[in-house]
């Protein structure tokens, strides 16, 4: 599969990828290597991944990183609950010592989290570890491992290596700097907001009835409000959203009536000071320009 067929078959999925991530991912198919997907909340990393799991057909995996994740949630964890009861079974049947021990620390009482239910699928799945950056630093040593060997080493039960080689995705927002090590185990690619071309063809690729102005007016309008000074940028899926609520209540020209734009807005703008600044005046002029 070239990287051509690869942005078509995520096409097909709804997922209008650019030319420059379309290489990146073969690359990292090819290559057998994580990527991490840099740039702002609302850009589509996410997306990447859910998308590739189903051009692939294969499952998706997903970690979501916040502050104080740590192996047990992220990696593995015994069953303690179930270990008691077979400590207790076994005394009761007057067993003791080692062979206890090798029992209820066998794979029988390990839960998987999901790096290590990554390692143990028979059809390499696609792991995504989302929002690395909102991780602590600590957490990123438990990664290196399994990044660079696919594998996981278990103090009580030993080593556990990949049956098949996942496809890894890391996305972060940037909001901290990563570790070099980590970095170095990974290809890498900047994702920023699409550009219009791109953007109109993601609306019609998930919104196939909306009218070709419509579409034209949305992008525009949106592409316009990403330049005015926001806590909250408006990423992809609030564009879709917002799409969506147009042609609920039957708009079909942004400036044919102001009062549903206004309300409409709640789509886009997620903070109360971003809806303060964007009055009804600012979105008329806006949406004025875009029509």
């Amino acid at each position: 599969m070239t990287w051509t067929d690869l942005q078509t078959a995520l096409a097909a999925e709804g997922y209008v990828a650019s030319d420059d991530l379309a290489v990146a991912l073969h690359l990292a198919l090819t290559l057998g290597r994580p990527l991490m997907l840099e740039g702002a909340a609302g850009v589509g990393k996410t997306e990447v991944a859910r998308t590739l799991a189903a051009a692939r057909g294969t499952r998706l995996i997903r970690l979501q990183c916040y502050e104080g994740l740590d192996a047990a949630q992220a990696i593995y964890e015994w069953n303690y609950q179930r270990q008691l009861l077979s400590i207790r079974a076994a005394a009761e049947d007057g067993q003791t010592g080692e062979a206890v021990e090798e029992r209820i620390f066998s794979r029988e009482f390990l839960l998987e989290r999901p790096l290590l239910a990554a390692l143990t699928q028979e059809v390499p799945p696609v792991l995504l570890i989302d929002e690395i950056d909102r991780a602590d630093e600590e957490f990123e040593a438990y990664l290196l491992e399994i990044l660079a060997d696919y594998q996981v080493s278990i103090p009580e039960l030993g080593t556990i290596t990949a049956k098949t080689r996942p496809i890894v995705i890391l996305t972060s927002n940037g909001t901290r700097d990563l570790s070099d090590a980590l970095r170095r185990r990974c290809l890498y690619t900047h994702v920023d907001y699409p550009d219009r071309t791109t953007e109109l063809r993601i609306l019609k690729a998930r919104c196939p009835e909306i009218e070709a102005r419509l579409a034209e007016q949305i992008v525009g309008f949106v592409q316009a409000l990403r330049k005015e000074e926001l806590e909250k940028t408006p990423g992809v899926a609030e564009m879709l959203d917002f799409a969506a609520a147009l042609m609920g209540l039957g708009l079909a020209d942004l400036t044919a009536d102001p009062a549903i734009l206004q309300s409409t807005l709640t789509t886009l703008l997620k903070t109360q000071s971003d809806q303060a600044n964007i009055t009804t005046e600012v979105a008329q002029r806006i949406a004025g320009r875009a029509a």
